[in-house]
């Protein structure tokens, strides 16, 4: 009951700062996409977003996890019928730098799930033990094998030309996945994504590595915001070449 509770604050809050990035792609006159690559797609939450708020003509949502992509699955239909102006499209891919197989991290609380290794010793991973947990020792999270593959090579297997819009958020991977689109990170117009700051996800970048690459491809942010109750903030990057 008490997580259940939690867990309906969090999304209470996330409303209102979803409204506030909204607000702001709207002043600034990009909600008006092509084609929006959606990756880490849950369980279409992020498609019922960006499609009530945004002119779509293409949406693809990735999703890692077999588990969230039976209920993103089950979503789509919802979600084809309710907005039938934009092309849905789902995927139930694994995106890294490379095509590897890795651990992949299915948390109860399946919005945490994620490619990244976790810190067990962490104080940010103990207090969410606890707070979902009830402190039993059961754990909150179980691994299994997933291969990975690019989004360079996904491009260009289906032939898209531009992305007018990627968003990310991927639990500590997105460095990974921009790192993945290679060459073709310069076909993207704006990269959306999630850095957490915590010590619970343990990355092998910072977000100054993600930084100097969107710099060096000639992407400059625009917003930056910290998410309610989390260590994370949210970025927004446009590429110069399109203003």
């Amino acid at each position: 009951m008490i997580k259940k509770l939690i867990l309906l604050l969090l999304s209470f809050f996330d409303f209102f700062y979803q409204k506030r990035i909204i607000k702001f792609l709207s002043k600034k006159n990009l909600t008006n996409i092509e084609t929006l690559f959606d990756v880490g797609g849950h369980k279409g939450e992020s498609i019922n977003l960006f499609l009530s708020n945004m002119k779509v003509k293409k949406i693809i949502s990735f999703e890692a996890s077999p588990l969230n992509f039976r209920f993103l699955e089950k979503s789509r239909e919802h979600y084809s019928k309710k907005f039938n102006k934009t092309e849905i499209m789902i995927e139930n891919i694994a995106l890294g730098s490379k095509n590897k197989e890795i651990d992949f991290k299915q948390f109860d609380e399946s919005s945490s799930s994620t490619l990244s290794d976790i810190n067990e010793e962490s104080s940010y991973f103990k207090r969410k033990f606890n707070l979902l947990n009830l402190r039993n020792k059961k754990k909150i999270y179980e691994s299994f094998k997933l291969k990975t593959e690019t989004l360079d090579n996904y491009i260009y297997q289906n032939n898209f030309n531009r992305i007018s819009f990627l968003k990310i958020d991927t639990e500590g991977y997105e460095y990974e996945i921009l790192i993945g689109l290679k060459k073709r990170i310069k076909s993207v117009d704006t990269i959306m994504f999630e850095h957490h700051y915590d010590n619970m996800i343990i990355k092998e970048y910072t977000f100054s590595d993600i930084n100097y690459l969107l710099k060096k491809n000639d992407f400059y942010q625009i917003f930056k915001s910290r998410m309610p109750f989390r260590k994370s903030f949210e970025y927004i990057y446009r590429r110069k070449e399109i203003d």
